[in-house]
């Protein structure tokens, strides 16, 4: 059989998304048709242009051009793809001239090789994620309506934080929650739904109120998640939400916990120490073929410990081993182990997830025992 020849230049021009060649020196060489749409110019108007000197891109804001052109250098100078990811680009309305639209791009520089093996061209590719982002808006929206909001508990000082990616679309169903229990006890937990959007923010709220229900009446964590496990399997979604549950007693200074499939908490002791609570661990949610009774386990604790709980965004990197984000989270901890709950939680964010960087959803509770 014969192959067809390939007229790649009109499939450069068939392209559904908005993309241009440049050339390390920042010349534009060509530009397919969606992305003239996009720009609103013609092609006359684009090809032979020095990009920094684009004037025709007046919504291109001088942070942004900068980003880009950083981007692009970076392409030519590595030879690996280099990603501008969600910034906002406001465009000029084709059917109403002078009214101008937010709009929000991912845009991708992706090196084209030559014959020589180096750098030709680099591939300028516009992802249009608007809707993406106006969608992010709202699941989180509804997840912060959902989350309790900072309260005392019992008399005892804790934090709790909530960080969205920085640069995800979609936010991820983390979330956390503390009970006072009767007596001289909290109940504190962290979960995490599989998947992102609406749905998990919906499935999130309804395991965060049915745990909170379940520790207020079950005897110890482990049959409060036997509790959240039957639930699950009623709610189209849970399967496989990993949870960690803690029941604090100040009256008999114990931690009764419980996982299922969660990362453990972290008991920070007052000498620095810290003690990853990991003798009581089960599958997720849902995850077994049949339901089946989990198991807890206790620690002792002195009075000024911490206990903190949280998600894996706070510590997963990919790549990298777990046991690398719990050291350190561990290290973190132990520098600020005199601070307050509050001051803690701020320190443990900013030295594990540098502004920008993190690429999934963190939950973080904090309890000075």
């Amino acid at each position: 059989m014969k192959v067809p020849a390939v007229d790649y230049a009109a499939v450069f021009q068939a392209l559904p998304g908005a993309a241009a060649l440049v050339t390390p020196q920042l010349i534009y060489a060509d530009a397919n048709a969606e992305f003239l749409r996009l720009r609103g110019v013609t092609r006359e108007q684009v090809v032979g242009c020095f990009v920094p000197e684009d004037h025709s891109e007046k919504a291109l804001a001088e942070p942004l051009l900068l980003k880009v052109l950083a981007s692009l250098r970076r392409a030519a100078g590595t030879g690996e793809r280099s990603i501008v990811a969600v910034e906002r680009y406001d465009t000029e309305d084709p059917d109403q001239p002078g009214v101008w639209q937010e709009r929000y791009f991912n845009m991708t520089n992706i090196p084209v090789f030559g014959s020589d093996g180096q750098v030709a061209l680099l591939l300028h590719r516009v992802e249009d994620v608007t809707e993406l982002v106006r969608a992010r808006e709202v699941a989180l929206t509804l997840q912060e309506a959902m989350l309790p909001a900072p309260r005392p508990v019992g008399r005892h000082p804790a934090a709790v934080r909530y960080r969205p990616a920085a640069e995800a679309l979609h936010v991820a169903g983390d979330w956390y929650d503390l009970v006072n229990l009767d007596g001289d006890r909290i109940a504190v937990a962290v979960g995490d739904v599989v998947g992102h959007g609406l749905p998990a923010a919906g499935v999130m709220g309804q395991l965060r109120s049915a745990l909170c229900a379940a520790s207020l009446v079950a005897q110890g964590p482990a049959r409060a998640l036997e509790v959240l496990g039957l639930y699950a399997r009623t709610v189209d979604g849970a399967e496989n939400t990993t949870v960690a549950t803690a029941f604090i007693d100040w009256e008999t200074h114990t931690i009764t916990y419980s996982s299922a499939g969660h990362l453990p908490p972290a008991l920070l002791r007052k000498d620095g120490t810290v003690e990853f609570l990991d003798q009581a661990t089960d599958p997720p949610l849902a995850a077994r073929p049949e339901h089946a009774p989990r198991i807890q386990a206790v620690a002792a604790f002195r009075e000024g410990a911490v206990l903190v709980l949280y998600t894996d965004g706070l510590v997963e990197r990919r790549g990298e081993d777990i046991d690398a984000g719990l050291a350190r989270l561990a290290d973190s901890l132990a520098r600020h182990r005199t601070d307050d709950p509050e001051a803690l939680a701020d320190a443990v964010l900013n030295d594990l997830l540098p502004p920008g960087d993190a690429t999934d959803d963190t939950a973080l509770v904090i309890v000075r025992l």
